[in-house]
């Protein structure tokens, strides 16, 4: 018989990271699994790129990867809304105030 393959050390965990960043995009919480998950991702095709005879394909630790990022730059956008939200918000009441003295 063959040598039995191994999963790509951190695919499972990028993957499953990468995908709670994008559920939890408009939470704080998803742009910590978004780092996490690439971190780990970024891990895994190191060892992958090492030896890739070891390994089994390396399709969810790019899933991971991918997902994270597009958690992270969610989460971004998400920030910066909020951000100008508040900006807009903020300043429209402090604007109020003055016109109203």
């Amino acid at each position: 018989m063959g040598e039995q393959l191994k999963t790509v050390p951190n695919a499972v965990a990028s993957l499953v990271l990468g995908i709670c960043s994008i559920v939890f995009s408009c939470f704080f919480v998803g742009l910590i699994c978004g780092i996490i998950g690439l971190v780990l991702a970024n891990k895994g095709i190191k060892c992958y790129n090492l030896s890739p005879e070891q390994y089994m394909g390396n399709g969810m630790l790019n899933a991971g990867r991918i997902l994270s990022i597009i958690g992270i730059v969610l989460n971004g956008v998400y920030i910066l809304y909020v951000i100008f939200i508040g900006v807009i918000v903020g300043g429209g009441l402090l604007v109020s105030d003055i016109l109203q003295q």
